[in-house]
């Protein structure tokens, strides 16, 4: 399929729109029609080299998420579909997490460092996007209540200082983050 669309970026008159399609079509479904139609608008002025670049990007840094995630998705056995469901409820925010990453991976020498922090921050992030696990025994039915993000909204609205209030009950408890100056942690004197 890209060297299809590789080749077709190519044709006179044509190709040039060919690439920014491509990379309007595959983002489009990560993060929204309005950053994909900026990805597709700036595509369209810039070399083709940019765009390849990007699209490279965008699929390595799925895959680093796939991979990252491997250790939750062997505990948790969830069938093809309901995988598939639980990547696409959660599309932006692993792209935007894994894109991070895959960037410093790229550095020499400090790539192979990164990854165990990306490992480490990947453990860190299921524990805010997904419920805690039960125990092999009673685990049949929890797959299937995790394909869907129930408290994506309550999550994006927190601020950086209060990530791990979100799962001891600040969000449950009406407590309202986004207009208090005063943020809640450790006061030093």
């Amino acid at each position: 399929m890209s060297l299809a669309v590789y080749m077709l970026s190519y044709l006179p008159y044509v190709g040039r729109f060919v690439l920014p399609a491509a990379s309007f079509y595959t983002f489009n479904n990560a993060v929204g029609p309005i950053p994909a139609t900026i990805i597709f608008g700036s595509g369209v002025f810039l070399p083709r080299t940019y765009l390849v670049v990007f699209l490279q990007s965008y699929f390595s840094s799925r895959s680093l998420m796939r991979e990252l995630l491997e250790p939750y998705f062997s505990r948790i056995r969830f069938n093809k579909e309901q995988k598939r469901l639980w990547f696409h409820d959660r599309e932006g925010l692993l792209f935007g997490f894994g894109v991070g990453f895959y960037v410093f991976l790229k550095v020499p020498l400090l790539g192979v460092l990164i990854y165990g922090i990306a490992e480490a921050s990947t453990a860190y992030l299921i524990t805010k996007i997904t419920d805690p696990p039960p125990t092999p025994a009673y685990s049949d039915k929890f797959a299937e209540s995790q394909v869907r993000w129930t408290n994506k909204h309550e999550f994006l609205r927190l601020p950086l200082a209060n990530l791990d209030d979100h799962k001891k009950g600040g969000i449950n408890e009406g407590q309202d983050f986004k207009a208090t100056g005063d943020l809640p942690g450790k006061k030093f004197s």
